[in-house]
């Protein structure tokens, strides 16, 4: 995700870090090398080019507009749904600690180390099952017997809430929790396991491929064609115009493919790192840990 100071009206028009344009280079490019080839033909030979009215250009710009707009709307609703789950499990996370250690017995704080890291282990699970990768944190969290149960585990972040509740389970059998607690501590694990659910839920079910299809080939068409729509009306500058009609088309068709994925690793992503960060600051602080890890800051702008 970018995080960078505001810039000033005159500066956002050079900011290159942060923004769409590298992803885009090449698409643009291409629309302004075949804008110019199209100028300097019509230049070249008589007759020119027969001019074309801007009708058919406006209508399908003014479509294509909408519908990329539509498809912009529907992307950034996922990322912010993403968002907003993930700052859910921070707050649960912080709960189920807080719960962990007013709650479970005094007299075996193993349980309660053993318990509230393996919280820290469940938010980087989670964190690696959705962006498909293995960061190896999982070592750091758990226990040798636990991590030889999870990590074979088709669903590493259902393993370790299983884990939780079967000790759970044995401190209520054995009298030391009593129904009531155990039930504060269930609604916990069920309030993770429904945010999880609902982050899978967005990491598999991605916004229709033919409709993203259909809007990317007609921002091509609609870019390659309109140089010879405006060529006689707007001669030379012919290529300046379609090149910034192109950077808004492409920008707008690349941003939307991005914000569609919110959980993975390109620049306008969520902050998963960071987020998971908060949950291990606030589980080690209530352990009572003084060497504390310090939140994690930008780099180059963007936060991962």
């Amino acid at each position: 995700m970018i995080v960078r100071p505001r810039p000033t009206a005159f500066e956002l028009l050079f900011v290159l870090r942060g923004s769409i344009l590298p992803t885009i280079v090449p698409h643009v490019g291409a629309i302004c090398a075949v804008s110019v080839v199209i100028t300097l033909l019509d230049r070249a030979r008589s007759p020119h080019f027969p001019e074309l009215t801007a009708a058919p250009f406006t209508l399908l710009g003014l479509a294509l507009s909408i519908f990329l707009g539509f498809r912009n709307n529907a992307c950034y609703e996922r990322w912010w749904e993403g968002r907003k789950q993930w700052g859910q499990l921070v707050a649960e996370a912080r709960g189920l600690v807080r719960d962990a250690i007013a709650l479970l017995p005094e007299n075996d704080p193993a349980l309660r180390r053993r318990f509230i890291h393996r919280v820290i282990a469940y938010a980087h699970a989670l964190r690696d099952q959705l962006r498909g990768q293995d960061s190896g944190h999982l070592a750091d969290w758990l226990s040798a017997q636990d991590y030889a149960r999870v990590v074979p585990h088709p669903s590493r972040p259902d393993a370790i809430l299983l884990a939780q509740a079967e000790d759970l389970g044995v401190l209520m059998r054995r009298g030391e929790l009593s129904d009531i607690l155990y039930q504060v501590f269930t609604t916990r694990l069920m309030a993770m396991t429904t945010i999880q659910t609902a982050c899978e839920r967005l990491r598999s079910t991605p916004t229709p491929f033919t409709y993203t299809l259909l809007l990317h080939r007609t921002a091509w068409l609609f870019c390659l064609l309109l140089p010879f729509g405006i060529v006689g009306t707007a001669g030379l500058a012919t290529p300046v115009l379609t090149t910034i009609l192109a950077y808004a088309f492409f920008g707008l068709d690349a941003l939307g493919e991005e914000l569609e994925e919110p959980f993975g690793v390109s620049q306008n992503t969520l902050p998963l790192d960071a987020l998971v960060r908060l949950i291990e600051i606030a589980a080690l602080d209530a352990l009572g840990e003084t060497a504390l890890p310090k939140p994690l800051l930008p780099v180059a702008d963007v936060l991962q």
